[in-house]
């Protein structure tokens, strides 16, 4: 048995086909452009699908949404990064074109659920996921099921206040913010090896910081422990109220790798309170960039089966 995954983000479009295991057997991939707003996303999934329909008859389809998501009728509330959203009825549309069911959520709880069965989290539970890409975002797998609580609450990482001022963990920890910090340093320290590789080829500055890592470049240290002391911070909230058993660091920045990994999972004890420590155990996601689209399978899976909360099947 097949199923269609969709990951909609603010940079990239996947369309995946795969099995009830998560392997994907097919996958279109895109670049968004934000010119195009919500309509040229459509029209590039609208392309997509009639083919990977016939080739594989999928029994139902799935969809991480990079934005706010009113899960139980499939209509985006917005989105951050795109325009052209808002209160769209993209599961009516999908369910139009595929005549199939159709189960959408945010992106971050979709990668969650990914980790969770077929990733890093398997076999821990609960499972906590946070999304390091063009946003923050965070998912909590309870039981092996996406947790809500109460409506409209989604477990918005990216929006914990660090601050009085109102500080968002989601402009200190982005992608797009450590591109922003890393143009700013690099203007008053150009001649660090971060600064001679940003000139060379600037743009998504942050793709830098492996290499400068790696050549123990000062900028670069000073600048992913600055990061990583916001991100535990953020994160400790999650601990003392949640206690996941795992966190899961995904998105574009967890590419990192172990140098981001071991930071955090060193700084988080020290906004602990001592009697949660040592924490949860920190990983990178298992399933790198296909965290979501393989949760997309998952919650297509779960799209299937009648009654189920936030699900709606086709006519």
């Amino acid at each position: 048995m097949h199923f269609v995954g969709i990951e909609i983000g603010g940079t990239k479009l996947q369309v995946v086909a795969g099995n009830a295991t998560g392997s994907i057997v097919e996958r279109h991939r895109f670049t968004v452009d934000p010119a195009s707003g919500g309509a040229g996303i459509r029209s590039q999934i609208a392309s997509t699908l009639p083919p990977l329909l016939h080739r594989w008859h999928p029994a139902a389809v799935g969809v991480g949404f990079g934005g706010p998501v009113d899960w139980g009728t499939g209509r985006i509330c917005c989105s951050h990064q795109i325009m052209g959203w808002s209160d769209f009825e993209l599961g009516e549309w999908l369910r139009e074109r595929t005549h199939l069911p159709v189960a959408i959520d945010n992106d971050a709880n979709t990668g969650a659920l990914g980790e969770a069965h077929h990733g890093s989290g398997r076999g821990s539970n609960p499972v906590f996921y946070i999304t390091l890409g063009s946003g923050v975002g965070g998912g909590l797998v309870v039981d092996g099921r996406i947790y809500h609580g109460a409506k409209p609450g989604e477990a918005e990482i990216g929006h914990i206040r660090l601050d009085r001022t109102g500080t968002l963990l989601e402009k200190r920890c982005s992608g797009w913010a450590v591109d922003q910090r890393i143009r700013e340093a690099i203007v008053l320290d150009p001649h660090t090896l971060l600064g001679q590789l940003c000139v060379r080829s600037p743009g998504s500055e942050a793709r830098h910081l492996t290499a400068a890592l790696a050549a123990h470049d000062i900028l670069a240290t000073r600048l992913l422990d600055e990061t990583v002391d916001d991100l535990a911070f953020g994160l400790s909230h999650v601990v003392n109220l949640l206690h996941p058993e795992i966190i899961i660091l995904g998105g574009g920045l967890a590419l990192l790798g172990e140098p981001l990994r071991s930071r955090v999972e060193n700084q988080l004890p020290r906004y602990v309170m001592d009697s949660f420590q040592p924490g949860p155990r920190v990983a990178l996601a298992g399933l790198r960039e296909d965290s979501v689209p393989v949760g997309a399978l998952e919650l297509a899976k779960v799209a299937m089966v009648p009654g189920s909360t936030g699900i709606k099947n086709a006519a």
